[in-house]
């Protein structure tokens, strides 16, 4: 594939729409995907027991901690540059491919001491077949840079939706054939090997790698930069787990994971496809700190109003939600889900911060806030887990706001915004939210004994009645915004 070069200072009506469509095709093709899975994994816990879930977290440690380094951050050094060629982009893909294989070694090799820290012999084997995943990430990390810098999210929505329901077959198929924790490596597995496909066929982007890496130091740095910003998000992000697994049973592990699964569906799913088309679009703006400021300031205010409520409902309606969706043997989870899902507005608004600096030419910015929130994090989770399942929990409560704080002090003068600015931004939404969760809570409390799901069919319509009402009184133009980007109308200034 031959890139063409690009200028950087396009039309703001034309980037505009790119990044509306880009939107929609990115976001829209994560939710008909992410329904499709959902459907599967919630059927699949069903079927499953939290002892599964639990070893399959102690794998997830490793598995995520090598897959910091898998060379994605090369791939946004290329979507980054203003204008690439066709060598660069081999190298890129040469790159990737001794990156990838060092890599799937490594992970072989530690299998054993993995399973050795956690007790768990079974550790070790799943690892070890684990390690066939890095042979997909090649062709799917070049295609992704490619069709990410034209901004052509349509046929990665396609390839998505394909790879999702494929997935999600192999996932139920293992589940119902008793193959107990293993249905979680496979499913994967499934993921990613048609993702690579389809990606590879999309983009065309099948080149004969080059292994001759010289002038190909500024993209190695880049990468190498993004990648150490990764380590740190891992540092946070797998602290919990980590330091659990020695701490707690698999079971109570398990039951853990799955808590955090459902409070960070939002962030973990639905933020990150909005962040690469983040990044693509703040990569035209870049030379213009107040058009990246006031785009910065729109994204969060479009993002925050829909998760807060996602948050606090799920705060609100956890029992009934974790019964009706994963069955009475999750019982244990209702309390750890409905502390973390307070933690996580902080958490969103955090991984909106990263892309900004970074799209500024600004990596380092995101690698010391990793640095920063691995620290805080970190000894939250040692101290937390001293208090079992609910310590751990509140150990997110504690520590994120800080090291929000901490990050947007650090990031929004990159940015080109102020915390007043945000402020304004995510305020409507907060305001809202809240009195929906109230709503909803005094409900609950009102009602007869219901079985789950009535009871949540119940609250959960109240919660949309009140906050879509309370949007409409006192938020009005946040409402226009929405009905201005479903209708690829400007956005107000």
């Amino acid at each position: 594939m031959e890139p063409s070069a690009e200028s950087p200072n396009q039309p703001v009506e034309s980037l505009g729409n790119q990044v509306r469509s880009a939107v929609i095709w990115r976001s829209g093709s994560q939710i008909v995907a992410q329904l499709v899975q959902w459907a599967a994994t919630f059927l699949v816990i069903r079927i499953l027991d939290p002892h599964d879930y639990g070893l399959f977290a102690m794998t997830g440690v490793v598995l995520v901690f090598l897959n910091m380094l898998n060379g994605y951050g090369l791939a946004s050094g290329l979507i980054q540059k203003p204008v690439i060629d066709a060598r660069e982009i081999r190298q890129l893909f040469g790159m990737l491919i001794l990156l990838n294989g060092t890599l799937g070694i490594a992970q072989f090799l530690l299998a054993p001491l993995a399973a050795a820290y956690y007790r768990q012999a079974e550790v070790a084997d799943l690892l070890r077949v684990q390690a066939l995943l890095y042979l997909t990430t090649p062709f799917i990390a070049l295609p992704y840079a490619l069709l990410s810098r034209a901004m052509d999210f349509r046929l990665q929505a396609r390839v998505n939706i394909v790879a999702s329901i494929a997935s999600a077959s192999a996932a139920l198929a293992g589940a119902l054939a008793g193959l107990g924790v293993w249905t979680l490596v496979f499913a994967p597995m499934v993921l990613f090997t048609v993702r690579a496909i389809g990606m590879t066929i999309a983009a065309r982007s099948l080149v004969w790698p080059s292994f001759d890496f010289r002038g190909a130091g500024g993209l190695a740095r880049y990468g190498g930069v993004m990648a150490a910003s990764q380590l740190f998000w891992f540092a946070q992000s797998q602290a919990d787990v980590f330091i659990a697994g020695r701490h707690f049973s698999a079971y109570d592990l398990g039951l853990y994971t799955t808590a955090l699964f459902l409070t960070q569906i939002f962030v973990s799913k639905f933020v990150p496809p909005l962040n690469e088309v983040a990044f693509s679009a703040y990569a035209r703006m870049q030379h213009d700190a107040a058009a990246m400021g006031r785009a910065f300031a729109k994204s969060v205010r479009v993002i925050m109003i829909a998760a807060l409520p996602f948050y606090f409902g799920l705060a609100a309606t956890a029992e009934p939600l974790v019964l009706t969706m994963l069955g009475e043997k999750w019982r244990d989870a209702v309390p750890i889900v409905r502390l973390l899902a307070l933690a996580m507005p902080f958490m969103t608004l955090q991984v909106l911060i990263s892309p900004a600096c970074d799209a500024r030419g600004r990596p380092g910015i995101g690698v010391q806030n990793g640095a920063i929130g691995a620290l805080l994090m970190g000894t939250a989770f040692l101290i937390g887990v001293q208090y079992g399942l609910g310590g751990l929990a509140l150990a997110w409560i504690v520590a994120y706001p800080l090291y929000l704080s901490i990050s947007l002090w650090r990031g929004l003068p990159v940015i080109g915004t102020t915390a007043i600015k945000l402020a304004a931004a995510i305020a409507p939404a907060l305001l809202c939210a809240a009195g929906m969760a109230v709503a909803v809570r005094l409900t609950d409390g009102a009602l007869p004994i219901l079985s789950p799901l009535p009871r949540l069919a119940i609250l959960v319509s109240v919660g949309a009645i009140v906050y879509g009402g309370a949007l409409l009184l006192f938020a009005r133009g946040v409402v226009r915004d929405l009905i201005a980007i479903v209708r690829k109308q400007p956005l107000p200034g």
